[in-house]
């Protein structure tokens, strides 16, 4: 049977070094599996995801912009990929528009409910791997990374939100969210992963 799993978390927690780790735990056990990001993970999608990460732009043209994508994402590879069985994976889902556009940027969460119904009312995700972590842990991991885009240059306030936000829907759904403690060692959070997975599947 087919699972969709999505990893969720501020700007510097840590979820983008364990979906390898899930990845190659999932294809060990034979199943199909595609792995994906937003925004992004279609042609289109890559390309409003350069003009979300890197314009400004109204918050509400932002959120329509992200659901824009996700639409994509959901048309062309998740429901194809769920629908044959596969297992689907993605680096980000609708809990980040709550988090970001919601918690961090102040957008009124009933639209974003608006958008969530009209874009997916019928598919979330199977389970949710939310990886929390303080926010001066997360800030000094994405000092010694990259070149920042605008959300990882925002300021402490506004991760703050993020993370309330993250927190109130892990909360609000804790049917499919499970909360690691990201400032663990990646040995420890892995064990953990595998521990989630084998009792969730």
């Amino acid at each position: 049977m087919s699972k969709f799993i999505t990893f969720e978390g501020i700007d510097g927690a840590g979820k983008s070094t364990h979906i390898a780790f899930v990845a190659d735990y999932i294809q060990q056990r034979g199943i199909e599996l595609v792995s994906s990001r937003e925004p992004g993970g279609t042609p289109l999608g890559e390309k409003l995801r350069e003009i979300v990460l890197h314009e400004k732009m109204h918050l509400e043209t932002e959120a329509l912009l992200v659901f824009a994508s996700r639409r994509e994402h959901i048309a062309e590879v998740i429901e194809p990929a769920l629908a044959r069985g596969a297992w689907v994976i993605s680096d980000r889902f609708t809990d980040s528009s709550f988090a970001y556009q919601g918690g961090g940027r102040g957008l009124d969460r009933a639209k974003l409910e608006a958008l969530e119904q009209w874009v997916h009312a019928d598919l979330q995700p199977d389970l949710t791997l939310l990886f929390d972590v303080p926010l001066d842990v997360a800030r000094a991991r994405l000092d010694a990374t990259r070149e920042l885009d605008k959300f990882e240059q925002e300021k402490a306030d506004f991760f703050a939100a993020t993370r309330n936000e993250y927190l109130r829907r892990a909360a609000q759904f804790p049917q499919r969210f499970r909360v690691i403690d990201s400032t663990q060692s990646i040995a420890a959070i892995q064990l953990q992963i595998a521990s989630i997975l084998d009792a969730c599947f």
